[in-house]
């Protein structure tokens, strides 16, 4: 069998964690940060944990994660 291909994107965007979960930065801190609340802001600084919809997406892109 060949081996399976990794989206290039989604190695470059997400890391699974030693549990399994998908993390992924945080959406909506490109621009615009002026109309966002402090608290917007705040809690949006790191990264986040993806649910478990979408973990199963990327799971698919990231065979050997």
């Amino acid at each position: 069998m060949p081996k399976m291909k990794t989206k290039s994107a989604a190695k470059k965007r997400f890391k699974v964690s030693a549990s399994g979960r998908v993390i992924a930065g945080q959406a909506g801190k490109r621009h615009g940060m002026i109309k966002r609340t402090t608290k917007f802001i705040r809690n949006a600084r790191g990264t986040t944990v993806l649910c478990a919809a979408d973990e199963k997406i990327v799971k698919q892109f990231l065979p050997y994660a």
